[in-house]
């Protein structure tokens, strides 16, 4: 297993890991571990624009407009 050293840190990202540490009873050492743990094996979330982006284009906008009620046909089925 791997060794990771982390040097110049400000004090008071030590000072909030221990903090977050002591509130999980965890070490600091393992309190550093799961959250590097939960950052990189958990998948991104993407933004609601980011999902809209990636949808393919499936048509024009007039393919997607509005049908007023009132211009429906009153009979359905005959």
């Amino acid at each position: 297993m791997a060794s990771l050293l982390v040097r110049g840190l400000d004090d008071s990202l030590v000072t909030a890991l221990k903090g977050r540490a002591a509130a999980h009873g965890r070490s600091a050492e393992a309190e550093h571990r799961e959250i590097l743990a939960s950052v990189l094996t958990t998948p991104r979330k993407r933004s609601f624009a980011e999902i809209l982006a990636s949808m393919p284009n499936v048509g024009s906008d007039a393919d997607f407009a509005r049908i007023d009620p009132a211009d429906e046909a009153t009979i359905v089925f005959d």
